[in-house]
């Protein structure tokens, strides 16, 4: 069945969008003409040279020497890009500031510091300042920067300002535990901490002072903690961040490799601490750029797409700064004072677009908010959803209570490649509960478990050719080991993402959620090892074993199986130590839905827990093909699980 069609452009409307002027472009420079999307995606994933060369002219890429071929070796996991080419991700980020100096460039509505406004000139004085006080600190090129922020322009500045000297950035949300936070920064030694002691959420104050002691205490190698005093004063030996932000010096950004480290962002596996995941200069500076197009970003929009500052979209969301575009941040609880403040805010500042996580729209549409009725949205023309597959009855709010005569293009991606797989295309009609196309460069199919394409089929999300924004490397991870075995261990040379996406003929995608057994809360995506972490630090318990339930068209739902201490009963009580365990240790977002007492975790003979196919019995899954009990420890122990699953299918 065909699904509904929801809305459809105007020529007029895609013939002003930045793909139509990106598609007449490559006709001019290279002579290539394609009669649909399709052939011009079939083209960006055939010659990848000519496509991101596309990218870079297009987009003027500021750069002091230009790499002499993008793609340097094609084949992955070992591919390389722009060898030789010299350039630096702030420099781009800020580039309209030259143009645009007095305009706003960022604007910031805070529940802690109320609203804000900077200017392009104002933030790249800020960030020339902060630059020119990191060095003074010490801190030289390939050092590491970390910071404990929320979304604000501080954290903004402060990572520009890091890339902008070579040095190389990494953030946690304020709200993560000192635990998670720690299983991280551990791993990457930084040299400077800069943290905010305290938030506003929810119109409660969170006092975070004792919480960075500890950290600060974790981390011997830290020099210099730079600290934002909100709920008390400076302790002595910290440097106040105001003292960073106030000098008149030249924002002179230096030239770095196109493949020189920029940020560290985490992404955790089943096992072990979070891979520490390196993105290069280069490679992040044309992602955003290309995906820019499939956003329709110019200097005419007024941009928000609402996200902590632990979630990749916090990186994304930069690449409409890149374009010139007005950035503007909500840093507060999304349903307080209630549900319709995002809503205000959208039309408050006028924001031309609009994004945000699947699980924030469906939440207001289940609240009965009607942002039509309330506010004014007419210099809304698009949003944007992701983090989670949107269902169709949400498309259905958006068009009918939302706003009708506006582009919808949910997108899907991922922390390991800062980007999108799937995306928007502005000149395409919407359907409920698809995602427009597959992105341009990006060689995203569905395979089945021995390799075979799929069309029309649930299959595994992979990619056949390498971006430039793959991770260059894991931080620490010496022989690369890793690295491959995170991505590239079921389908040799090709990138498994651990997503179900099917494909259909004409390229539209649906995606059915996580393949493996990583945690998706709300888009932020976490693996269980930090839970069991804090789950099995606790002397009630045992062992344990949790998956995140993803289910198209239903809310997520994150089961957590507990085997306790020899006298102990999973009660309320030992329920609250759990949950307030995990809301301290990793983040109140991870609390389960459920906590069940079993007997026995399930193992593989090496003594591995069976997430996946826990995880696949309970979607549906047929209980004789989801696992293969002469590979188990324990065989009887999937028993229970089957009964749950029964018992949960007839509730």
């Amino acid at each position: 069945m065909t699904a509904k069609v929801l809305w459809t452009p105007t020529q007029a409307r895609y013939d002003a969008s930045t793909m139509a002027a990106f598609e007449r472009f490559v006709a001019e420079t290279q002579s290539k003409t394609f009669e649909d999307y399709n052939g011009m995606w079939r083209w960006s994933v055939d010659d990848l040279e000519g496509f991101w060369t596309a990218i870079w002219d297009f987009f003027d890429v500021r750069a002091s020497v230009r790499p002499e071929k993008l793609v340097v070796k094609r084949q992955m996991p070992d591919m390389e890009w722009g060898t030789g080419g010299m350039l630096n991700y702030a420099e781009n980020a800020l580039k309209h500031a030259q143009t645009r100096g007095p305009d706003p460039a960022v604007i910031v509505q805070s529940e802690t510091f109320g609203r804000t406004e900077l200017s392009w000139d104002t933030l790249r004085g800020q960030v020339a300042s902060v630059a020119a006080k990191l060095r003074d600190m010490g801190v030289v090129q390939g050092d590491r920067v970390v910071a404990i922020l929320p979304n604000t322009e501080t954290a903004l500045i402060a990572m520009l300002a890091s890339a902008s000297i070579g040095a190389v950035w990494s953030l946690c949300a304020p709200d993560m535990g000192h635990v998670a936070i720690l299983d991280r920064f551990k791993q990457i030694a930084p040299k400077v901490l800069i943290a905010q002691d305290g938030y506003v959420h929810g119109g409660k104050t969170v006092d975070r002072r004792e919480v960075l002691a500890e950290i600060f205490a974790g981390l011997p190698s830290v020099k210099q903690f730079v600290t934002l005093p909100v709920t008390g004063d400076l302790p002595e030996g910290h440097v106040s961040w105001d003292s960073l932000t106030g000098d008149d010096v030249p924002f002179d950004p230096v030239q770095v490799p196109f493949e020189h480290p920029l940020w560290i962002v985490y992404s955790s596996g089943t096992t072990g601490n979070p891979k520490p995941i390196v993105h290069g200069h280069g490679g992040i500076i044309l992602e955003a750029a290309k995906q820019s197009l499939h956003h329709d970003l110019t200097a005419k929009d007024r941009f928000c797409w609402l996200t902590s500052s632990g979630w990749i979209m916090w990186n994304a969301q930069w690449m409409a700064l890149g374009q010139g575009a007005t950035v503007a941040i909500f840093d507060g609880a999304p349903n307080h004072p209630d549900m319709s403040v995002l809503w205000r805010f959208v039309a408050d500042e006028q924001l031309t677009y609009f994004g945000a996580g699947a699980a924030f729209f469906s939440g207001c549409m289940k609240a009965g908010v009607t942002p039509r009725e309330e506010v004014d949205l007419s210099a809304m023309r698009s949003m944007g959803s992701t983090g989670s597959p949107l269902s169709g009855d949400t498309y259905d709010w958006i068009y009918r209570d939302v706003k009708a005569d506006q582009w919808l293009a949910p997108i899907s991606g991922g922390t390991d490649l800062a980007g999108a797989f799937v995306l928007g295309h502005p000149g395409m009609e919407v359907r409920a509960g698809e995602m427009q196309c597959r992105a341009l460069g990006n060689a995203v199919r569905a395979f089945d478990a021995h390799g075979k394409e799929l069309t029309g089929e649930v299959g595994e999300l992979v990619c056949t050719e390498p971006l430039p924004s793959m991770p260059l490397f894991f931080w620490g991870d010496t022989d690369g080991s890793r690295l491959r075995e995170s991505y590239f261990e079921d389908y040799p040379g090709v990138w498994r993402h651990g997503d179900w996406i099917s494909i259909a003929e004409d390229g539209s995608s649906v995606i059915y959620g996580r393949s493996d057994a990583t945690i998706n809360r709300k888009g932020l995506r976490l693996g269980s090892a930090e839970i069991y972490q804090a789950v099995e630090g606790l002397d009630t318990v045992l062992d344990s074993l949790v998956v995140d339930l993803e289910f198209l068209g239903r809310e997520s739902f994150m089961p957590l199986f507990v085997v306790p201490a020899k006298g102990v009963t999973v009660d309320d009580a030992l329920k609250d130590q759990i949950n307030s365990a995990i809301r301290a240790q990793v983040s109140a977002r991870f609390v389960p839905n459920e906590i069940v007492q079993i007997a026995e975790v399930p193992r593989t003979l090496s003594g591995k827990k069976l997430e996946v196919p826990v995880k696949k019995l309970l979607l549906g899954g047929d209980p004789e093909r989801v696992v293969n009990r002469d590979s188990m420890a324990n065989p009887d122990s999937f028993d229970f699980f089957i009964a749950y699953a029964n018992a949960r299918a007839n509730a």
